[in-house]
């Protein structure tokens, strides 16, 4: 029972920041459920299946919300999924730890990024909305996907990055985006097939995934009420504590 208040408490808290920045959940809750004694492979299955229910929960906010695109949300879907499956197959042959280093320092240089642009996402523009737009956004958002289900965190500071930068979305829309398309259906894509290929520790998905759910809902209200500015910052602070993350392992 203790355990499963932990698990509980500690999801609810990762989904939160997660839901609120547009990633990272995997930054807290993995590291966790590798800490109590579950190996790697086994944590990052039942990590993958957990973390759809933050999807969920944020989709249900945003939803209610009405302010996003499922012209957009459809199309990074089509993209992306194809991506994540690829990529939950070929990390079973890849060092992981390389890779993880890989995406560390790719996130540090998101948060840099978005520091040196002050007004970077904090109003909408309507970017690369014709056919050559969308095909390179598309290629983007796959090589995004790819990663989404070869790596344990951190991919959906991604896909908010490429949101905003690409298509001009603001963080507000680009998280909103980011925890529908990649926070339910990429990671559900993802859940499936790494459940497939490795095995769940089904008797603490009860509580992981109600801290993702609640912590989803929470997080992507917060967002919601709070504004572009706010998610910046959580945006920068979040992509630099994850890249430092991943590359000290």
């Amino acid at each position: 029972m203790l355990d499963q208040i932990i698990l509980f408490l500690i999801s609810t808290l990762a989904n939160i920041f997660s839901a609120f920045a547009g990633g990272g959940a995997g930054l807290i809750q993995l590291p966790v459920l590798i800490f109590m004694g579950l190996p790697f492979s086994i944590a990052l299955a039942t990590h993958k299946v957990a973390t759809v229910a933050l999807g969920l929960g944020a989709t249900i906010r945003n939803v209610k919300e009405g302010h996003t695109s499922w012209r957009l949300n459809v199309f990074m879907l089509a993209c992306g999924i194809p991506g994540v499956i690829l990529g939950a197959y070929v990390i079973i042959g890849v060092n992981d730890r390389h890779a993880e280093i890989a995406l560390g320092v790719m996130t540090l240089a998101l948060s840099v990024y978005s520091l040196l642009k002050p007004k970077l996402g904090l109003e909408p523009q309507d970017k690369n909305r014709h056919t050559l737009g969308w095909v390179i956004g598309g290629l983007g958002l796959a090589v995004i996907g790819f990663a989404n289900g070869a790596l344990s965190a951190g991919t959906g500071l991604f896909a908010t990055m490429w949101l905003v930068k690409w298509f001009g979305l603001n963080y507000k829309q680009a998280v909103g985006h980011t925890l529908i398309a990649v926070g339910l259906f990429w990671n559900a894509s993802g859940a499936v097939t790494m459940g497939l290929l490795a095995t769940i520790q089904w008797d603490w998905l009860l509580a992981l995934v109600m801290g993702s759910l609640v912590g989803g809902y929470v997080g992507a209200h917060l967002a919601i009420k709070m504004g572009s500015g706010w998610i910046k910052r959580a945006y920068e602070i979040i992509t630099l504590i994850v890249g430092i993350k991943l590359i000290i392992g």
